[in-house]
């Protein structure tokens, strides 16, 4: 008997069954639909496949509780993709921090790690087309790679190591160029030695003019390639030194100016006017280190109207008969330090012209060549000032004159404030000199017009001479004053040459110390016209 109770409870038990089978049916289609879209990630991430390939839906079904012992997520699944209010992974979009931004907004800007600051600043004559082979004419890639350091503060124009540069007469020029440029110079740099390159004839070949801070380092060479010049000086009446004149050989047997050999293949002449190697004009603070200079037709280094200039660790190099070779020129310049510098040549190491002061020079090696000279001074009666020049802790060997003042007749002006001290002297032929009649003519006129020597001062001159220890001609109208010796020891070497007791004239001044030799021609004290120089001192 079917009761009420019983009816009910049936129908109860209908009503779950198909809500049961509902259920089941949509839980199917959902797992089916979210199973292709696993699917589909799973075999494209290779990045998560090892970490989801461990997971095992039956046994996470049938050991629920095992596994909720085990849910704490491992290292390696810190990577799987973030997850939708669902549960399931977000693939569709790329992570944002991946995306590049769009074309019309730009990354701040940021320095490139393979192009410094600095190498703006640096221009190289190879990347301007210089071959350096010494043959191909390099003279243009030198103008412009001047043109664009000419244009930046602090620039290096580099003329790298290894390479040889042949260059004609060039000018690196301002006055609009920016302050305190670099050359560096490694490599060598050669002259031509055609007639064409150097037309009629010029007075330098590779000149700095008009700039402010310009420097000259590195351990490269200038060579002047000066033997197609000397040569045609032996066979013309080219000025020579005057002070040869001095020097009188034992027997002839010692020729004044030994024939310089001439190259078989030269078959043409050079100008007549000869070019200075490197010259420096009109500038400001210039400082030239390190380099060589050798072999220059006329002077290595020359100094024209500069203010404030350092020459150090320079070595100039010429043979000694090479004609007119003056190592360092100064010229119309002021505050200049020379040190630690080695000079051999065919002229003065160092000299020192009209409207120089404030001169320095020291811990120099001077040999061959003339000497360090202040002057020719006054040819052509012109106007000579130099003032305020000390020379000191240098060592001769083997040159023509140590220590020398030379003036023309007729000049008009002054040398005052000179030291000499602390000269070492090794077989130097005339070690102290003081010429005013000086003159590289056969013959010059008198003229009783000159330039005042006064305040000269000569301290611990010692060494070996080979012709005449002292050798003072001064000026019968402006005698000179104010010569003061002290510690001279020079002893004689017997070469080849007359030897001579030291000589004075017109000379004033006084013996500090005893003298080897004995300088006795020394007039102690003043002459009686001294008032004489006050008034023909125009330099002040």
């Amino acid at each position: 008997m079917i009761t009420r109770e019983s009816l009910t409870l049936r129908s109860i038990t209908m009503m779950t069954l198909v809500t049961i089978l509902v259920w089941s049916a949509t839980l199917e289609t959902c797992i089916a639909r979210r199973g292709r879209h696993w699917r589909h990630h799973h075999r494209s991430s290779s990045s998560l496949s090892d970490s989801l390939s461990s997971k095992k839906p039956k046994s996470h079904e049938n050991n629920h509780h095992h596994m909720s012992h085990k849910s704490k997520p491992k290292p390696k699944m810190k990577t799987q993709p973030p997850k939708s209010n669902d549960g399931s992974p977000v693939v569709s979009q790329p992570p944002q921090v991946q995306q590049p931004p769009p074309p019309h907004v730009q990354p701040p800007p940021t320095p490139l790690p393979l192009q410094p600051v600095e190498d703006s600043q640096q221009f190289n004559v190879l990347d301007f087309g210089a071959k350096g082979d010494g043959m191909s004419d390099d003279t243009q890639a030198f103008e412009a790679a001047w043109a664009s350091a000419c244009k930046v503060e602090a620039s290096t124009m580099i003329i790298p190591p290894d390479y040889i540069f042949l260059v004609g007469p060039i000018s690196f020029s301002g006055p609009y160029c920016q302050a305190n440029i670099v050359f560096q110079l490694e490599g060598m740099i050669v002259a031509p030695t055609d007639t064409e390159s150097w037309g009629g004839g010029l007075m330098w070949w590779i000149e700095f003019t008009k700039l402010s801070g310009i420097t000259i380092q590195g351990n490269g060479v200038i060579d002047g390639r000066g033997t197609v010049w000397w040569q045609q000086d032996y066979l013309s009446d080219y000025p020579i030194d005057d002070d040869f004149k001095l020097i009188v050989p034992l027997n002839n047997s010692v020729q004044e100016r030994p024939p310089m050999p001439i190259r078989s293949e030269l078959n043409w002449r050079m100008p007549s006017i000869k070019p200075t190697a490197l010259r420096f004009y009109g500038s400001i603070d210039v400082t030239v280190t390190g380099i060589t200079i050798q072999n220059s037709p006329q002077c290595h280094l020359k100094f024209d109207n500069c203010v404030k200039v350092l020459v150090h660790d320079v070595n100039v190099s010429s043979p000694g008969d090479s004609p007119n070779t003056d190592g360092i020129h100064l010229q119309n310049t002021r505050d200049v330090m020379i040190h630690t510098t080695t000079l051999a040549c065919g002229d003065d190491c160092i000299s020192i012209q009209t409207g120089c002061s404030n001169v320095y020079v020291h811990n120099v090696n001077c040999g061959p060549g003339h000497g360090i000279s202040i002057g020719s001074l006054g040819k052509d009666s012109t106007k000579a000032c130099v003032s305020n020049i000390t020379v000191r802790d240098v060592v001769m060997h083997n040159t023509m004159t140590g220590v020398r003042i030379k003036t023309w007749q007729g000049g008009i002006g002054s040398v005052k404030g000179i030291l000499f001290s602390n000269i070492q002297l090794t077989e130097v032929q005339l070690p102290i000199v003081i010429d005013q009649f000086y003159c590289d003519h056969s013959k010059c006129m008198n003229h009783t017009s000159a330039v005042s020597v006064e305040g000269v001062t000569y301290e611990k001159i010692r060494g070996t001479y080979t012709v005449k220890p002292v050798h003072f001609a001064c000026s019968d109208s402006f005698p000179c004053i104010d010569v003061q010796l002290s510690g001279i020891e020079l002893k004689p070497v017997q070469l080849q040459y007359h030897m001579y007791d030291p000589f004075c004239w017109k000379t004033f001044g006084e013996l500090n110390s005893a003298t080897v030799p004995p300088i006795d021609c020394l007039q102690i004290g003043k002459p009686a016209r001294n008032g004489v120089h006050s008034d023909h001192d125009i330099c002040l």
